[in-house]
């Protein structure tokens, strides 16, 4: 499949944060993050590859580098090759974003 509705990846677990793929090559990966009021990615980094956190609903707190600040829907926030980054969500309701990273770092198990 070449096309998908994001509205469609909307699964939340209670325990901890959820990541639906939506598509991987050995080029990137596409992910729908499923963040719950309290969950969080913890802030880390890749060393060879750029991360993009677009926000489809909802309110996360975003590190990238040293700065932390809240983005909304429609914001887009990335890190580049070895910057810190991580997401939480502070609020009250669910959040989810899409989530790219190139290159893969997963890229020997993805489909060519």
């Amino acid at each position: 499949m070449s096309w998908t509705q994001t509205a469609d990846h909307n699964t939340f677990d209670p325990e901890k944060l959820k990541k639906l793929n939506i598509f991987e090559t050995s080029d990137m990966f596409c992910d729908v993050y499923c963040i719950s009021p309290g969950q969080s990615q913890r802030v880390h980094a890749h060393a060879n590859a750029t991360k993009f956190y677009y926000v489809l609903s909802g309110t996360v707190e975003a590190t990238i580098g040293e700065e932390t600040r809240a983005i909304e829907e429609g914001m887009l926030a990335w890190a580049t090759p070895g910057q810190v980054h991580g997401v939480h969500n502070k609020g009250d309701s669910p959040a989810r974003l899409l989530v790219v990273m190139a290159p893969n770092p997963n890229a020997e198990r993805a489909p060519a």
